[in-house]
């Protein structure tokens, strides 16, 4: 098949084309994956797949293979749920495209752009990858309930995405399971997506959310099923590497990495460089390495610095282009407990936001034991000999001592720029404009320290210290009297506080704050005579910026748990108050949206914080 689908704008015909976007026909199409990477031997081509029985494609063992062609199951009766803006923009598809029928089509599964009469067009594919889950090699997983339908190129900004259905139906990579997604689990999905994104945390996306009515779906009970309608720049995770290696497919393994770094990543020149090591003979796999190192590095950054925690970050979940990827039971951290997970099966807090740096990197050296043949052959990489025969004996030793000492540099660098990025984002939070080393430990370090001795709610507290000015802390007095702002709505909480401790607690460190807001703020003061609580011109400024960086909206799991059960009851509009206030999570008040808007940004009910789901969710 070739690499791009003839559309109406190819033939010659006229594109529907504006400022706002393209029609879904029009949409330029391409299978840049397929066209460059091996199929299932068993169903080699579309035709092949498209003429077999549906229960003979699976579930089972795919080897040689990248993916396998499969097209979703039909679905009775869509409805239309709830489609996101700004995903209908960033793809480049125009608004007016959501009352098409085509679009509810596709979405839903019931369209894809192949004809078998011509036997022309892109053809739906499911991904195979393994995976270690909880540390334990899990074998084969792939893509077990999502089908990609083709990728897409946004005609103005020329950014290709990876289209793809969840909960389409069953895949070889299906196993046990029913192919299915739960209504639960789907809005849920389609929601922090698009939060994540407005967080500007790198992430996979949701376009549309589509209930099939007529399908009922067993988990811990019977549920409505669902299916999420979503894009990503790649869908390949550590977890594709991980097959091959369990598999010794080393020629696979070049095969792929060479495809990563040209038709995903921009090309080879683009990575980023490899830390020099001692040793010179660094090639361009050790920077195909790096560059994920890098990704993946400033993305945990941002996922600690507001509080995300995943729940479950096996290698099949981790993103080879650093993407928040395959959404099960994460939450947003209510209080401040490093030792938080959302997984109710992670006994022994592997997943737990404080555990999230440490095991990504454990995925990456996973990663690096894929790669290391690559990465340890140096200069020898592209020897004929050792393509086609591999390493030799005598050469085994230097490639081993090379690969670990790469993938230990790489280590060093994922330190590094995990810091460097969380002290910044730490510092945009706060509202500085430079950083000192004394920040971390004599500022960030104490702040997070009281919030957990004190039990305060993480997102409350950056966001109500973006509302102070500098005035209202002036003195110690003024430090104690707002310190009550920073609690919940029910007073004082954590073991053994009272108002009194933690208001002064509270009030020593606004004032090292506050100290260190000023410094940076130069043209700043307080009124001399501390009477006014009026924030200065450069103060406004600095409240302004933090409100920008500081989120109102917060996508926490109690307001998830009401938008689910309001939905299953047969509301829609919620869906689209939810959309609007995680889309502009910053914003003071949303225009439209009832009171949602006021009673979602408050404290959270006492009995709802913290609180854990299963990977079903």
């Amino acid at each position: 098949m070739n690499g791009h689908y003839s559309s109406n704008a190819a033939n010659g015909l006229k594109q529907t084309k504006t400022n706002e976007g393209v029609s879904l026909e029009d949409l330029p199409k391409s299978n840049v994956f397929t066209s460059n990477l091996p199929a299932d031997e068993k169903f080699p081509t579309p035709l092949s797949s498209y003429d077999a029985p549906r229960n003979a494609l699976g579930p089972r063992m795919v080897k040689n293979a990248t993916y396998t062609y499969v097209r979703p199951e039909e679905v009775e009766e869509p409805e239309l749920l709830a489609v996101s803006p700004r995903a209908l923009h960033d793809i480049g598809l125009h608004p007016s495209e959501t009352n098409n029928a085509d679009f509810t089509a596709l979405v839903a599964g019931n369209k894809i752009f192949w004809d078998p009469s011509t036997r022309t067009g892109i053809y739906p594919w499911a991904q195979c990858y393994g995976g270690w889950q909880f540390g334990s090699w899990a074998g084969q997983l792939g893509d077990g309930r999502a089908i990609s339908l083709f990728e897409s190129t946004n005609p103005a900004s020329g950014i290709r995405y990876e289209i793809q259905l969840k909960g389409a139906g069953k895949t070889p990579y299906s196993r046990f399971a029913d192919g299915k997604a739960v209504l639960r689990s789907s809005i849920r999905e389609f929601l922090v997506s698009e939060y994540l994104n407005a967080l500007n945390i790198p992430t996979t996306r949701a376009l549309a959310l589509t209930l099939t009515p007529n399908a009922r779906v067993r988990r811990e009970r019977m549920e409505p099923g669902a299916i999420v309608c979503r894009f990503a720049q790649s869908w390949l995770r550590i977890g594709t590497f991980d097959i091959l290696r369990a598999r010794g497919d080393r020629a696979l393994i070049r095969r792929l990495a060479t495809y990563l770094a040209e038709h995903v990543f921009p090309g080879w020149e683009s990575l980023t460089p490899s830390p020099p090591p001692s040793d010179p003979e660094i090639n361009r796999f050790t920077d195909l390495y790096s560059h994920i190192v890098h990704l993946n590095a400033r993305t945990v950054a941002a996922w600690q610095a507001y509080g995300f925690t995943n729940g479950v970050l096996n290698t099949d979940n981790t993103s080879l282009m650093g993407l928040s990827l395959d959404f099960g039971p994460f939450a947003f951290l209510d209080n401040f407990d490093p030792a938080y997970t959302p997984n109710h099966d992670d006994h022994l807090l592997r997943y737990a936001y404080r555990a999230q740096p440490s095991v990504i990197w454990w995925n990456l050296v996973r990663l690096g034991e894929s790669l290391g043949e690559l990465i340890g052959a140096g200069s020898k990489v592209d020897d004929p000999s050792f393509i086609s025969s591999g390493v030799s004996e005598s050469f085994t030793p230097e490639l081993i001592s090379r690969a670990e000492t790469l993938i230990e540099a790489a280590g060093e660098d994922y330190k590094a720029t995990f810091l460097a990025e969380y002290k910044r984002l730490m510092a945009l939070r706060l509202g500085l404009k430079t950083q000192k080393d004394s920040d971390f430990d004599g500022l960030m370090s104490e702040l997070l320290d009281t919030m957990e001795a004190l039990e305060l709610d993480f997102h409350h507290f950056f966001r109500r210290l973006s509302a102070l000015s500098l005035a209202e802390i002036e003195t110690h007095e003024k430090r104690l009297a707002v310190a009550q702002r920073f609690f919940h709505a029910e007073g004082v909480t954590g073991v053994g506080n009272t108002v009194e401790s933690a208001s002064e607690r509270i009030a020593k460190w606004l004032g090292l704050w506050g100290e260190r807001v000023r410094e940076d703020w130069t043209n700043d003061s307080a009124p001399a005579n501390g009477t006014s609580e009026s924030a200065t011109p450069a103060d406004t400024e600095r409240q302004r910026a933090m409100k920008a960086v500081n989120p109102n909206f917060v996508a926490r799991g109690w307001v998830l748990d009401e938008i689910i059960e309001r939905v299953s009851k047969g509301e829609r509009k919620v869906l689209q108050t939810a959309m609007e206030m995680g889309s502009a999570p910053f914003e003071e008040r949303w225009e439209g949206v009832g009171e949602e808007g006021e009673r979602w940004v408050r404290d959270p009910p006492s009995g709802e914080r913290m609180k854990m789901c299963s990977c079903s969710s």
